[in-house]
């Protein structure tokens, strides 16, 4: 075969080769999934504890997410939600909630269950990225694809930052505590006054309970009737009321 001939045989080779070739590319590309799994997120927004569950529409019965999300908090990360790698308008996902409300002057609990159909917006810098569920302040509920959090500049979403605790809440929560240590307080100043009124029965019911759980407290102690044994509980009922009193000051100085 002379040079001639083996430049038309290498081109004709290659160009027979071209079709296959973009054969392949074509089954490439069709094979390539038109979809992607991304790690799903919840921010509560609200002063109610909450949880989601994220579904596609057309498939209600599969779903992911499932936390639960603290009042004002953020979740972790579940997985995962399908979306498609080329954002288009009209890309919905269900979000069923529940979320629990304290109502009443026993503050007895209801639940609530909603089932929100919601638009994702457009992606973040054209691609995919994690889904975050938000309930709103108002109580609505919204999702945003994004890699960065709500913290960050380039967050998308209408409210910037993580959820702050409204004063309402901070005082509730505020509350709480400072019940629970008013309770301590309240408890030794009546063990006190027992011990002074009522010194026997005091002292009898004390005893019992440090035999059933620290019987070697009592090695140094003939029993109730003992006036050590009573000096020891005087002595150590002020120590706990002198603590329980700090520690509520500590708390009434951090009232929102």
């Amino acid at each position: 075969m002379n040079g001639t001939n083996k430049q038309e045989w290498y081109w004709e080779r290659r160009v027979g080769l071209l079709p296959a070739c973009l054969a392949m590319i074509f089954l490439l590309s069709a094979c390539e999934k038109p979809t992607v799994d991304v790690n799903v997120h919840g921010v509560n927004y609200t002063k109610d504890t909450f949880s989601y569950v994220v579904s596609d529409p057309v498939k209600p019965d599969t779903g992911s997410g499932g936390e639960l999300v603290d009042p004002f908090g953020a979740g972790g990360m579940t997985c995962c939600v399908t979306l498609p790698k080329k954002w288009r308008p009209g890309i919905k996902l269900r979000v069923r909630t529940t979320y629990w409300v304290e109502e009443g002057p026993e503050r007895q609990i209801q639940v609530f269950n909603g089932e929100h159909v919601v638009d994702v917006p457009n992606y973040l810098d054209g691609k995919p990225g994690e889904l975050w569920v938000l309930r709103e302040a108002d109580g609505q509920v919204s999702v945003i694809s994004s890699d960065v959090q709500p913290d960050h500049p380039g967050w998308p979403g209408k409210v910037k930052g993580w959820p702050i605790p409204s004063l309402e809440y901070r005082l509730e929560r505020w509350e709480l505590f400072r019940k629970h240590q008013q309770m301590y307080v309240d408890t030794f100043s009546q063990l006190l006054d027992e011990l002074e009124k009522s010194p026997d029965a005091r002292a009898k019911e004390a005893w019992a309970q440090e035999i059933k759980y620290h019987k070697e407290s009592l090695n140094s102690f003939s029993g109730p009737e003992d006036p050590r044994y009573r000096e020891y509980l005087k002595k150590d009922y002020l120590k706990d009321l002198e603590y329980s009193r700090a520690e509520l000051a500590k708390i009434m100085e951090m009232k929102p």
